[in-house]
């Protein structure tokens, strides 16, 4: 353990009321954790853990078993979850022992008084950027703290910009835990600081040279993002300080907008709506450009041109035609036979060239690929295939890094090796996602080109790949089109269309004819139909299509890099030390976002699907007989010299290597891997920071780091501004620190159930001095019955703020049940659009009108957003079934009794609660239980027509020709039985039915003879 760590458990322990520590993000927190676990002793009590993730949670249950590795029966935390009985969970609330559970279950448990709280040492809260005011977390400490006022709250987060988002958000958050410390530990704390630059790894940084297209494309990108703030900035309705690029670069900044506009989202324009999603989908442009291939940005550029298409409005900047543009010659490029292109430039010369026409003889290259020419037009298609500059940088890293350690063994010095673990010659490659990992270990492993086919016809085969499956892409989409069109004679030259892969006769389509219409373009606006047509000749050449497409959605698919383009200036800057967090360039962060491990099924398997993309979760690692790490579903494959070796004598040795993807947040890789080099090909901060931690553990290990930045990109720009980011969170919490004001009762001892509503009694008592001299009103227990389903909202935790009494059951009818009268049914926005969409709020409603006199819909707007369904001027004059306005009308024209309430926020719903209960009585708990339950004997009970009437008769009497909503009720107080109707005349009839029409259509019915069969 760390120094440090330990000076953050002393300072926890000093105060036993406990408190909310904030460190930088990758600073081990899962071993934090472990640690304080570990000083846990049963006669203290029961430990229990709330709001940890699922990779949390397998940390720190690794960490804490390697910290009791000596003990063969480690005492690990375990999980409480929903399918444990009552029983048993009480049990094992008094057992002493560490447990993770839901926030979910515990409120539920407290609020039903199954929780021996005086049991209880304390609670641990992770994750506390997470929490608020209203939610269930708090609900759950004011609760416990109101009945054990000398156990501890200790909460923890590593995100420390999510803490100052808003205004005091950290001190509110300590205001609603009971906690009056708070405890900051940034990277640039002194005691960080030593521990992690005592013993700092060898570092070298390696800058790569972007290529003129992806530059280009960066730039426009760049222009474009800017051009969008500025027209955002014309609204008037953002603060001008936030729309800045660098904040575009991340996620956060769509929070950002978004905060600032929900209150005010129904007034605003289509294109400023449309903005705000631009930013969004531009930010992903930047993100997509340094992380994946020339095919796959292509492809995904593609998308957005037929999902977006007129909407958009950065599709109309002035820079935008420059990102296809650049986008597409990084892959081809369609050019005339004559070598000259379309837009009369000249060709490459280190390319492939694919014609459109040509007869059977020339139809094959070099590498056996078919080309076709063009006649008519002479164009051809010219593959440039660019590399991601970064790949071929990656393959000499660890050639390199192979050439040394063989340097080393021949001197027998320097052998990198921890504490003579198998695995210490380990290299770790770091990623931003599984996708980028699959890429890449594809082209490691299939190695360099072949010596004897020259480089400028044949392009890296992952990328082969990669290409041919885009040229389907494009089949598939052609074909899909012809199908839905008005069917056309099938292409003799083309038989893709009906399943058969052909060769082509002729050249072009239909032998260069091809009805068009204006629809058949829809693949993309401005691709030519010569161009169309080139990529479909190519594709028609190839003799084996890939069978996976890759899908290109918010996560585009990963393509490995090709030949061509790949060669980036390369800068080093010799080896240095991780510096400081205030420090530029490769400092110990590097930006957290994502973390996986490496997984598949066999070494065989994923020859030929790197675009596959399987996530997997990634649990505890196991070593099988031969030595592979396997992970649940699948096993860190072991690189050693995996290379496709098939004519590559000229293929040099590779180390072992592991690539592993940092979105599943796998914390404890570094431990369980125990590398002696590690390639940081996506810069993260957080996980910079995890290989100073476990440098730090491990003084003695000689340990490696490369940095691969692009070099003037916003890879770096991105990296740079998190640090600077964090540090200002940090500052931003000092002062916070410095100016809080905590109340006397911060620390639980002075709560009482109702503290919060002290004045407000008081305040009431004084308007009614002249009832009894001032005599204190006796305070009515208002309590409120709550489905379990519902705790998952924080409406509960507000009807608690108020005083009122929850009552936690499995309701089958309604969501609150407020009166023996009134059951309410709660409707947030995007559940009432989908239970509109399913039928579901129908049914619910007609249950409510069944079983209660007074069904309430609450439709519950969110406080933070527009307090209404659709600006006024897109209410329409007619109903239609697809508008939320006609559905609810209808609903309320088909149920005369239902109320529709609109809330604007949670303390508002607990306000009309309140006077909704005015003058009723309390709720039954167990009749709550009960309604709509059907007995042994099928019957219903506590149906409210139940107690006058007989419920089957009533629902036959309604399905009786000429009997309406409007008159069944007056038939059944005109008669007592189904016997007795029938014997009505029809003047009698008439009479209780108002109308002679519908009495007549009812007693022809009744007097109609049964028709015989002989």
């Amino acid at each position: 353990m760390v120094q440090f760590h330990e000076h953050i458990i002393s300072d926890l322990l000093e105060d036993s009321n406990g408190g909310l520590v904030i460190l930088s993000s990758g600073l081990a927190l899962h071993k934090l954790i472990a640690s304080l676990l570990l000083l846990h002793s049963p006669s203290q009590g029961t430990l229990l853990i709330l709001s940890a993730s699922p990779s949390q949670k397998s940390s720190i249950t690794q960490s804490l078993q390697s910290l009791q590795n000596p003990n063969p029966n480690p005492d690990l935390p375990t999980e409480i979850t929903s399918d444990l009985s009552a029983q048993l969970r009480h049990s094992l609330y008094s057992s002493g022992s560490i447990f993770f559970i839901t926030s979910r279950i515990l409120i539920v448990d407290l609020l039903n008084s199954k929780v021996p709280t005086s049991n209880l040492a304390g609670l641990i809260i992770l994750n506390a950027h997470n929490l608020s005011e209203t939610c269930t977390e708090a609900f759950i400490v004011r609760i416990f703290r109101s009945l054990n006022r000398t156990a501890y709250v200790r909460a923890f987060s590593d995100k420390p910009h999510a803490m100052v988002s808003g205004f005091s958000k950290a001190e509110r958050i300590m205001k609603c835990l009971f906690v009056r410390r708070l405890h900051l530990w940034p990277r640039f704390q002194v005691y960080v600081s030593q521990d992690l630059e005592r013993d700092p790894p060898t570092v070298v940084d390696i800058r790569v040279q972007l290529s003129p297209l992806m530059n280009g494309i960066q730039k426009a990108v760049i222009e474009v993002m800017d051009a969008c703030l500025k027209e955002m900035q014309k609204t008037n309705k953002v603060d001008v300080e936030d729309l800045t690029v660098e904040k575009g670069l991340f996620k956060s900044f769509d929070e950002i907008v978004r905060r600032q506009l929900d209150p005010i989202w129904h007034t605003l324009g289509m294109k400023t709506k449309q903005l705000v999603w631009d930013l969004k989908t531009l930010r992903k442009l930047v993100d997509y450009l340094v992380r994946y291939d020339a095919v796959a940005f292509l492809k995904y550029l593609d998308t957005l041109r037929v999902s977006e298409g007129v909407r958009s409005v950065w599709i109309f900047a002035d820079s935008s035609h420059k990102i296809f543009e650049f986008a597409k010659k990084r892959v081809y490029q369609v050019v005339r036979s004559d070598g000259v292109n379309l837009a009369g430039e000249s060709k490459s010369v280190a390319s492939k060239r694919r014609k459109v026409k040509g007869d059977a003889s020339n139809e094959k290259n070099a590498n056996g690929d078919s080309a076709g020419t063009s006649a008519n037009s002479g164009i051809v298609l010219e593959e440039i295939l660019e590399e991601a500059p970064k790949w071929k940088v990656l393959r000499e890293v660890l050639e390199e890094i192979a050439e040394e350690r063989q340097n080393q063994a021949l001197s027998r010095e320097g052998e990198l090796m921890v504490e003579g673990v198998e695995d210490s010659s380990l290299v770790l490659v770091a990623c931003k996602d599984e996708r980028s990992c699959m890429q890449l270990e594809d082209y490691i492993m299939k190695g360099p080109q072949p010596v004897n086919i020259p480089s400028n016809i044949l392009c890296h085969k992952v990328m082969r790949e990669e290409w041919e499956k885009y040229l389907w892409s494009k089949v598939d989409l052609h074909g899909l089109q012809t199908h839905n069109r008005k069917k056309y004679k099938e292409p003799k030259s083309f038989g893709v269309f009906d399943g058969k892969f052909k060769e082509p006769k002729g050249f072009g389509i239909l032998n260069g004819v091809l009805p068009s219409t204006h629809g058949q373009n829809a693949e993309t606006a401005s691709i030519s139909k010569l161009e169309r047509d080139a990529l479909l000749a190519a594709a028609s050449g190839l003799s084996n299509p890939v069978a996976e497409n890759i899908s290109i959605g918010d996560n585009p698919p990963p393509t490995p890099g090709v030949g061509g383009c790949g060669k980036g200036k390369v800068k080093r800057r010799g080896k240095k030390a991780l510096v400081n967090a205030k420090s530029s360039g490769c400092e110990d962060d590097v930006k957290k976002r994502e973390k996986t491990n490496r997984s598949e099924t066999c070494i065989s398997d994923n020859e030929g699907k790197s675009g596959e993309n399987d996530p997997v979760e990634v649990d505890d690692f196991n070593k099988g007989e031969d030595g592979t790490l396997y992970i649940q579903k699948g096993f860190l494959r072991k690189h050693n010299q995996g290379v496709d070796a098939k004519g590559l004598t000229h293929a040099k040795p590779l180390p072992p290597v592991h690539f592993h993807a940092l979105e599943s947040e796998q914390h404890n890789i570094l431990d369980d891997l125990k590398p002696s080099v590690i390639v940081v090909y996506h810069p993260d901060m957080a996980f910079v920071r995890e290989i100073e931690i476990y440098k730090a553990e491990n003084p003695l290990a000689r340990l490696k780091v490369y940095f691969l930045f692009y070099e003037d990109s916003t890879e770096v720009q991105k990296f740079e501004a998190s640090i600077r980011r964090e540090n200002g969170a940090f500052e931003s919490l000092i002062r916070q620190k410095s100016l809080m004001i905590i109340p006397v009762d911060q620390d639980g001892r002075c709560l009482g159930l109702t503290s919060s509503y002290e004045a407000q009694s008081l305040a009431s008592q004084n308007s009614v001095t002249r009832k009894a001299g001032g005599r204190k009103e006796v305070e009515k227990d208002m309590q409120v019955i709550v489905d379990m389903r519902e705790f998952a909202s924080s409406l509960p935790n507000v009807l608690h703020q108020r005083g009122m009494r929850i009552i936690p059951v499995t309701l089958e009818v309604g969501d609150y049940v407020l009166s023996p009268l009134i059951c309410v049914e709660r409707k947030s926005l995007q559940d009432l659009f989908q239970s509109f969409s399913s039928g579901r709020l129908y049914h619910q409603v007609e249950t409510m009108v069944r079983y209660y006199r007074i069904p309430v819909l609450l439709i519950e707007f969110s406080q933070d957003k527009s307090f209404s369904f659709q600006s006024a001027s897109e209410i329409g004059d007619d109903v239609s079934p697809t508008n939320i306005i006609s559905k609810l009308s209808l609903l309320a024209l088909h149920f005369p009794r239902l109320r529709i309430i609109w809330s604007r926020s949670l303390h508002a719903t607990a306000e009309i609660f309140a006077s909704l209960k005015a003058n009723q009585d309390e709720p039954d708990e167990s009749k709550a239980m009960r309604v709509g339950v059907p007995t042994d004997d099928g019957i219903v009970e506590n149906d409210v027509r139940a107690e006058t009437y007989n419920t089957s008769a009533v629902e036959f009497l309604r399905r009786f020709p000429g009997v309406t909503d409007s008159n069944y009720r007056a038939i059944m107080d005109g008669c007592n039985s189904l016997a007795e109707l029938a014997l009505l005349p029809v003047e009698k009839l008439a009479e209780l039915m108002g109308g002679q029409k519908a009495a007549r259509t009812l007693r022809d019915f009744l007097d109609a003879k049964y028709p015989s069969m002989l």
